[in-house]
């Protein structure tokens, strides 16, 4: 029988790398806490927030809100600015995340015009495009383990909020402008913002603090669910130009690696489609207790999907990321991501990895094939999985290779 986590952990205590991870995930952890720990031993915490909130969603309809503050002084902004993390270690994210430490305010979803300080002060942070000073007292000491998820960033330990305070925040000028209309839906406040420039991390802040749309439908949003919501519509606005566009010319492939995930992406010359698939070797996050890799897929064809998808909010970042590329070449394809989870990458950091890490890989030089077939033996030696495996797990594959198209039948 495979041997569960905690007794591994015991029977290693990190010298002997049973988990099969080329690092220690419960040190990085404890030193990263080890460091924060004298600097949070009160209840009153002053610093810059970077600006950072946090919008739970435990308890929906009734949420906590507030503020991430670090007990640091000076531009935090690095500390929630994802965009910019792709050239730091994950020790080095672990370490200024769990800085961040959260202050809870409990409060109804749609209360977000209400008179009380700490929902003003929350949004207003949101809305703040430098870091601002930030005072919080608690009614207990910050307490709690590092938070690590897939589809948010990583914080540090949390407390009920008695009060709290910012001073002379400076709102983003085309947050700002969203914010006061009043009579923009939400969805085309964020196209606008996005167009505009505005980072993906901030649109996701603000819209989850309900700053935008129509003023009496504005609500909180928890933050999980704000980053798939943005990376959702703006990825389904970006389809529906790139289907306007001629096909691409030839078969693509691009390759990264990035906190050891390998990275395979495949465009084909064909009308829009697209497919992740993600393959967690054991003793990784997603696929602790098995000894084999799990493979899970998700994918649309040209006329899209009519469910959530199995995969998450992973597919909606990277679908983002594929459209930004095929809207700037003003191209159209089908698009098969690869994506081999190997041991290295030793905790969740976020879904930001995967739009970042699919927005670098296509960055980068790619390869060109005439053939699919020698796109895919190319493939195979930047992957450790047999081909045979992926087309098994590929809908898009399996329906390029397999079934009969129009163009085999007239000579395109």
């Amino acid at each position: 029988m495979h041997q569960n986590s905690s007794n591994l952990c015991a029977l290693c205590r990190g010298t002997k790398m049973l988990c099969g991870k080329s690092r220690c995930p419960v040190l990085v952890k404890f030193h990263s806490r080890d460091k924060l720990l004298p600097l949070i031993n009160s209840k009153k915490i002053h610093g810059a927030s970077p600006p950072s909130v946090f919008i739970g969603r435990v308890g929906y309809p009734k949420v906590s809100i507030g503020p991430m503050i670090p007990p640091k002084m000076g531009d935090t902004s690095l500390y929630d600015a994802p965009e910019r993390w792709l050239d730091k270690s994950i020790d080095d994210i672990v370490d200024f995340r769990s800085m961040l430490i959260r202050g809870k305010h409990r409060i109804h979803v749609n209360d977000v015009e209400s008179s009380n300080k700490m929902v003003s002060f929350t949004r207003e942070l949101a809305l703040s495009k430098n870091s601002v000073y930030t005072e919080a007292l608690f009614h207990k000491k910050p307490r709690g383990s590092i938070k690590f998820y897939d589809d948010v960033q990583p914080h540090g330990p949390s407390a009920v909020l008695k009060k709290f305070d910012i001073s002379n925040p400076k709102y983003e000028p085309h947050m700002e402008k969203a914010y006061y209309d009043t009579d923009l839906k939400s969805m085309d406040a964020i196209l606008q913002l996005y167009k505009q420039g505005v980072s993906i991390s901030n649109i996701h802040k603000a819209f989850s603090v309900g700053s935008f749309g129509i003023g009496k439908y504005r609500k909180f949003v928890p933050t999980r669910w704000s980053i798939t919501a943005v990376d959702s519509n703006i990825g389904k606005t970006l389809v529906k130009q790139t289907k306007t566009y001629p096909w691409i010319n030839e078969f693509r492939v691009y390759y990264h690696n990035q906190f050891d995930n390998r990275w395979i992406i495949l465009m084909m010359p064909s009308e829009w489609e697209y497919e992740l698939i993600e393959a967690w070797y054991p003793d990784t996050t997603w696929n602790q207790y098995s000894k084999d890799i799990a493979i899970f897929n998700s994918y649309e064809f040209y006329d899209g999907r009519k469910t959530y998808a199995e995969i998450g909010g992973c597919y909606y970042a990277a679908r983002l990321a594929v459209n930004e590329t095929l809207h700037k070449d003003k191209r159209q394809a089908a698009t098969v991501i690869m994506r081999e989870a190997h041991p290295g990458y030793i905790m969740p950091i976020g879904v930001w990895n995967v739009r970042e890490s699919v927005r670098k890989t296509l960055q980068l030089p790619y390869q060109k094939f005439d053939t699919l077939n020698e796109a895919l033996v190319y493939i195979e030696k930047y992957l450790d999985i047999p081909m045979s495996r992926w087309i098994k797990n590929s809908a898009l594959l399996k329906n390029r290779l397999y079934q009969k198209r129009l163009e085999d039948f007239i000579g395109i």
